[in-house]
């Protein structure tokens, strides 16, 4: 795909970072040099290699070079803290990691504890100078082009994108080839898309959704995308996107608060060159989606639904025709169905579990045969996840039947975190719900009952020891310590009966 478009035309730009700019066939010269490095330390098909990286061209670079070379890229969520990573890791048998100084605290021994880790590849500065440890600069530095491996087929495995569902440890979720480009080819056919388009990359490209659809299409179509390293401050999200004549603008429903709240300049709102917003991540919220429309009258708003186990995008409203508070129709080549708990097709207009098929759905969860058989069933990926449709076919999410939280369009988990918490000597049992948000969505709270001789401990107590153990975003944002929970007769908690105490 690359080096098609980088021969048809190769002083296109494709890159915009800051003052900096790449072409097609300078972006594709930078890739060769690294796929070439990358061959040299023997990344060879099949390897999978680990990307802790900010969002920048060289996570760009590695996805398309780890590709030429028929390898997988594991990109992972940089705010884990060091266990999380090793776990992950040691799971996908990782060859290379790649990554940069500023998470060092948390990654710098993992090729000491993850056996299979050869090599540490950093974009930036090395902390330690010795065979393992590179400097992705100087190993790329006058490397020839990469000896041409043979074709990768459509059923390689490309991606594999961590998820936990709910339960346990993270599921690596193995998206091939074929399901990628279903995914880029209904994106394009939606949202009618051409090569004069041109895409903002702000949020974090570990995340599959801005990496199927905000890094990888531009490529697909032949457009171009701007890069922004960090979110913050979120005033040069809205410079770029007037500077660089942005026209798709994709967000989660957190971003789209924030904009509804700043204070746009007239120019701004009279200027810039969005012709869609695209919204995922979790649903937008009826006052937000009215205050939108009202501001950016000249663009459309379209909600879509995904998740990682589908490579990642499901349903997306048309731009001819949206419908309010729908993540509308399934992509091109999809089929959507509501179902009861016996796998039962139910009427229009009915409340059940949302199942798809097509070429979407992954190959399955690494290493977990028995997570897969559950997830897909008869070609159909259960996402656990209640929804209903309408006579036109547009999807509604309703609910969710997992405990899972999304908060500003990250999933957080609530077995992790009470798993963690009854790791602490003076917790007894744990459980955590997700309560609603008017900046993030969801976040998790905690309800906590405390073993004996241990009365005095606090919930500041707790927060500053799981700190230690988990990102900051899965610390619950309060923690209230009970007599019991409330329990079924064989000790699970009710947690419905949690939830209803906070409403």
């Amino acid at each position: 795909m690359l080096s098609r478009v980088a021969q048809e035309n190769p002083s296109k730009k494709v890159i915009f970072i800051d003052d900096t700019s790449f072409t097609y066939r300078s972006f594709l010269e930078s890739v060769d040099r690294l796929a070439r490095a990358l061959e040299l330390i023997c990344v060879g098909r099949g390897d999978r290699i680990a990307l802790i990286c900010p969002n920048g061209i060289e996570f760009v670079q590695s996805v398309f070079a780890i590709s030429k070379l028929g390898a997988v890229s594991v990109p992972i969520n940089t705010m884990l803290k060091n266990e999380e990573y090793r776990y992950i890791l040691k799971d996908c048998g990782a060859k290379i990691l790649i990554t940069s100084h500023k998470f060092a605290k948390e990654v710098d021994d993992l090729y000491e504890s993850v056996a299979s880790i050869e090599h540490t590849l950093w974009i930036d500065q090395s902390l330690i100078q010795n065979g393992q440890n590179l400097v992705l600069d100087e190993i790329m530095s006058d490397h020839l082009q990469p000896h041409a491996p043979p074709p990768a087929k459509l059923d390689d495995t490309a991606v594999i994108f961590y998820t936990s569902g709910t339960t346990g440890h993270p599921k690596g979720a193995m998206i091939s080839n074929r399901n990628l480009f279903s995914n880029l080819i209904g994106a394009k056919e939606r949202f009618d898309l051409n090569e004069r388009d041109r895409f903002i990359v702000y949020l974090p490209m570990f995340h599959s959704f801005t990496f199927a659809i905000m890094v990888i299409l531009p490529f697909f179509m032949r457009a171009s995308f701007v890069i922004i390293p960090s979110i913050l401050p979120f005033s040069n999200i809205i410079k770029q996107t007037l500077l660089k004549r942005v026209t798709v603008f994709m967000g989660v429903p957190d971003i789209y608060n924030a904009l509804i709240r700043a204070k746009l300049p007239w120019y701004f709102l009279w200027f810039n060159s969005i012709r869609c917003f695209i919204s995922g991540g979790s649903a937008l919220n009826e006052d937000t989606l009215k205050r939108f429309r009202s501001i950016f009258k000249r663009s459309v708003m379209l909600e879509g639904y995904g998740l990682s186990e589908c490579s990642p995008a499901v349903t997306i409203n048309p731009i001819e025709k949206q419908k309010h508070l729908s993540v509308g129709l399934p992509l091109s080549g999809y089929e959507v169905k509501i179902v009861n708990e016996e796998m039962m097709e139910l009427p229009i207009g009915e409340a059940g579990e949302l199942i798809v098929r097509g070429d979407c759905v992954m190959q399955g969860y690494l290493n977990n045969p028995a997570a897969t058989a559950e997830t897909i069933q008869n070609g159909w990926l259960r996402t656990g996840d209640i929804a209903k449709v309408d006579e036109e076919g547009y999807v509604y999410i309703v609910d969710r039947i997992k405990d899972l939280i999304i908060s500003k369009g990250i999933n957080i988990y609530p077995r992790q975190i009470e798993e963690q918490m009854m790791l602490l000597p003076q917790v007894k049992s744990a459980a955590v719900i997700a309560q609603s948000d008017p900046h993030s969505g969801e976040v998790p709270i905690a309800f906590v009952e405390l073993e004996e001789g241990y009365e005095h401990t606090t919930s500041a107590d707790i927060k500053s020891q799981l700190k230690e153990h988990l990102a900051a975003f899965k610390i619950p944002k309060t923690i209230t310590v009970v007599e019991s929970l409330p329990k079924t007769a064989t000790g699970k908690v009710l947690k419905r009966v949690l939830k209803q105490g906070i409403h």
